[in-house]
């Protein structure tokens, strides 16, 4: 689990926020010689003010190679500590502390020290949505970039523990034909979707092609055209010659869609009942304000314990070794 070290300020004192919210960020950027780093499913102005958008592994080596002496992490947990174990020496930013991961929540380690135990012999691959405590108990990290690629790299005499999501462990097994040993765990945005919906949406947009991200449900991925991680399917979007996309994935993706291929339309794909459930919760908790007062107060920071870092580390190093 992360901890945070928060800065002493007045209490009393709330800071102002800037009418000019952007040109403020800017300032501070120049000012601490920081970098901001954002997933795609952030809000649009936090990815308009971002250095750098993308995917779990394309943020990894963005934090990896920085030269920024602060990097403002405008995403979850797990990515804001996996950018601390890369950068010891640097300080790690999170705008909102509670924007945690659903997935990451669903390994206790505990739990997954026990899970590792009874497979003894078996090599563990984690998705790099899971703590850092769970890395550290990793053998390699993936994405779901290069989960495929990893798992097919590992001699197939070796037996595999793959967690925490038993969605991206079922595709792998599939492109693979791997027999993996699967932790139970699951998004709660992408086993939001519904499948009736989607066939529904498909009806009424018969030129739409799906694009589904693999932590979706078995049912869901049967209907796509195309399956990837955000990056993948941003690059579909781009290059196909379809004019027309349901997205089930986060719909944070289809701001860059929209930016990138402004003719084109982009539907998300709805989720089971009436609420916003295909919108990640712990993502939206980070906001333009909350950004500004995190570089302005230099806090919330990440912080981890230093045998932590250093084991987590190892398997984050193989995952980047593997996937250059």
């Amino acid at each position: 689990m992360f901890t945070a070290t928060l800065l002493p300020r007045d209490s009393t004192k709330t800071p102002a926020i800037p009418d000019d919210l952007f040109e403020a960020i800017n300032q501070l950027k120049k000012d601490l010689n920081a970098v901001i780093l954002a997933h795609y499913y952030q809000d649009p102005d936090i990815q308009d003010i971002a250095d750098y958008i993308g995917d779990s592994l394309g943020l990894s080596r963005q934090a990896a190679n920085t030269n920024a002496d602060v990097i403002v992490f405008a995403g979850v947990h797990f990515m804001a500590e996996t950018a601390k174990i890369l950068n010891p020496h640097k300080q790690v930013l999170l705008p909102d502390l509670e924007a945690g991961c659903s997935l990451a929540d669903s390994c206790p380690p505990d739990a997954f020290a026990e899970f590792k135990a009874a497979h003894p012999d078996h090599l563990v691959i984690s998705y790099i949505n899971c703590s850092a405590r769970i890395k550290a108990m990793s053998d390699i990290i993936c994405t779901s970039s290069n989960a495929v690629k990893i798992v097919s790299a590992i001699p197939e005499d070796q037996p595999i523990i793959f967690a925490p999501d038993r969605n991206l462990g079922r595709y792998v097994m599939e492109q693979t034909g791997r027999d993996l040993v699967l932790w139970e765990g699951s998004c709660i945005v992408h086993e939001n979707f519904s499948e009736k919906k989607i066939v529904q949406l498909q009806i009424e947009h018969p030129d739409a092609q799906i694009l589904a991200h693999p932590e979706c449900e078995p049912p869901v991925l049967r209907h796509a055209n195309y399956i990837g991680s955000t990056s993948a399917l941003l690059k579909y979007a781009q290059s196909s010659s379809t004019d027309s996309f349901i997205v089930a994935t986060e719909p944070g993706i289809i701001h860059q869609m929209q930016k990138q291929t402004p003719n084109k339309r982009f539907i998300p794909a709805p989720p089971m009942n009436s609420c916003a459930c295909n919108e990640c919760p712990h993502m939206r908790l980070n906001t333009l304000e909350k950004l500004y007062l995190a570089m302005k107060n230099r806090a919330p920071e990440i912080t981890l314990p230093e045998d932590i870092r250093i084991a987590a580390l190892k398997p984050i190093q193989r995952m980047l070794e593997m996937s250059a």
